[in-house]
């Protein structure tokens, strides 16, 4: 039976470059900064589309459309913004609630980014129902943990995909299965420490090595990845 690291290596040679990446998002440096689209973004991720294929394109629209015309350049602007104006470039009204309940708690201490990046160090994995992010409808503990990350921790989401790949490599090396999002969680932080990457490069690898058509995601949305 190989070894945890030895078969990890071999995914992650699969996504070189993607230290840049995960760097920018510990950095909370995506969407140029902007912690507005960052939080849009994961409330549109919170339903389960396609990333790249439906996320990222609206995301964008909705950055033409307000933020870069500074209507709604900071999170002050999202928690007041008028729902049915923002429908028309996303329909789904839960994730609208979403974006606009997390803006609002994040709007009322100080400095955007400072402030999202102070809740993300704060803010506690296994009492993530408690805390004021947690208990909004519609976050669930993927969006919490995506938000965590976006916010400057270096940590996984639990989602299907993350779930899956880390767990295809547990298995491959003669190590169980771990289902529960907390235990998946520290195991994979663990993995990585283990092995001498950082837990927000697994989970990014998970996603970037899927193939979509006859191209894996890393090398089909490269110069899409730079940008966002």
């Amino acid at each position: 039976m190989p070894a945890l690291k030895d078969v990890l290596d071999i995914y992650m040679k699969k996504v070189q470059g993607i230290q840049e990446v995960c760097d920018r998002c510990l950095k909370t440096e995506r969407w140029g900064g902007s912690v507005v689209l960052m939080v849009v973004d994961a409330a549109f991720t919170s339903i389960g589309l396609n990333y790249f294929t439906a996320v990222v394109p609206k995301v964008e629209e909705f950055s033409r459309r307000f933020a870069e015309t500074g209507e709604m350049s900071k999170l002050e602007d999202l928690a007041k913004a008028d729902m049915e104006e923002m429908k028309a470039i996303w329909r789904n009204e839960r994730s609208w609630m979403v974006a606009k309940s997390v803006a609002a708690y994040l709007s009322t201490h100080g400095d955007d980014r400072l402030a999202f990046r102070a809740w993300a160090e704060q803010a506690n994995l296994e009492k993530w129902r408690k805390d004021p992010i947690g208990m909004i409808k519609g976050v669930g503990v993927v969006t919490f943990q995506y938000l965590r990350m976006m916010g400057g921790v270096d940590t996984v989401m639990p989602d299907k995909i993350v779930k899956r790949v880390i767990n295809t490599i547990l298995e491959e090396s003669g190590h169980p299965s771990v289902n529960d999002d907390i235990d998946f969680v520290k195991k994979t932080e663990w993995i990585a420490h283990e092995c001498g990457y950082k837990p927000i490069e697994l989970c990014w690898m998970t996603w970037l090595i899927q193939p979509e058509g006859k191209m894996m995601r890393m090398k089909k949305y490269s110069k899409k990845i730079s940008k966002i």
